[in-house]
């Protein structure tokens, strides 16, 4: 709670447009959070980071609110399951084992800065070289994925909990590799977030840091959340425009060049 409590409101604010922008975005938003909370001289704090989930969570159900009534419609009227049961394969791998190694995670050795700058230049080269490497046939819609297709995608998405590795960054890779388009693949993406960041949301409110940050800095948590929001619908839009014409190759080159300036004020400044 210390490094929270003393973290301001403009503090608060920035991260929560950090998160925003990154989560959706491929660069990582907790790699960009670990290297903000450093910069600005604020330790790691995962509870904080979940608990301003909420924002993003909220921006995916707005701007996805048509799509998601359509699932449930037809889910109910057609008994159309199949991209409910996607989602569900590809959220099963990174929600059992962030339960389950919670703590490995949040440990000070997995949120080090040094971490995300091996997790920014690994994922940013595979981003560069991706329309080389070896893809499955090509596939109409994320429906259509099969329960292996989509279980790579899930397995892909849980190497994110890991700092820097980035949620949308390796489902989106995972889905162009498994045969969608880009613009699927970030559809697909979104999608499959809105449950993960759901649990997230749930588990920073169900953990009593979190309960008591709330009640101790209930303008702080407000705050932050709305700064969330606003730019993560802001980003869910822009990366759905791009990839419908564009790539990854740009992200990866940003990912790389970040982590070399990460280094560079890491050895400088420390």
């Amino acid at each position: 709670m210390g490094c929270m409590a003393d973290m301001s409101s403009i503090e608060g604010v920035l991260l929560g447009a950090v998160q925003g922008v990154t989560e959706f975005i491929p660069v990582s938003s907790s790699g960009h959070l670990v290297v903000a909370q450093h910069f600005l001289g604020l330790p790691a704090s995962p509870t904080f980071d979940s608990l301003i989930n909420l924002g993003t969570f909220l921006a995916l159900v707005i701007y996805f609110r048509k799509r998601l009534w359509d699932i449930t419609v037809r889910l109910f009227t057609k008994r159309e399951t199949r991209l409910i049961r996607n989602i569900a394969i590809s959220a099963a791998p990174v929600l059992a084992v962030g339960f389950l190694l919670k703590s490995l995670i949040e440990s000070p050795v997995v949120q080090s800065a040094w971490v995300v700058v091996g997790t920014l230049v690994f994922v940013g080269f595979i981003m560069i070289v991706l329309e080389r490497l070896p893809r499955a046939s090509t596939v109409a819609s994320y429906e259509s994925l099969s329960p292996k297709r989509a279980l790579a995608v899930g397995l892909a998405q849980m190497c994110a909990l890991i700092p820097g590795v980035s949620r949308s960054g390796s489902s989106i890779i995972a889905g162009r590799l498994a045969g969608l388009s880009y613009a699927k693949a970030a559809e697909y993406s979104f999608l499959l977030s809105i449950p993960v960041m759901f649990a997230v949301v749930v588990l920073g409110f169900a953990g009593h840091e979190g309960r008591d940050f709330i009640a101790n800095n209930f303008w702080l948590w407000l705050t932050s959340n709305i700064a969330a929001f606003t730019f993560g619908i802001i980003a869910v839009g822009f990366m759905l425009r791009f990839l419908s014409k564009g790539n990854l190759v740009g992200f990866g080159w940003y990912r790389i060049g970040l982590a070399f300036v990460v280094i560079a004020v890491l050895v400088t400044v420390g």
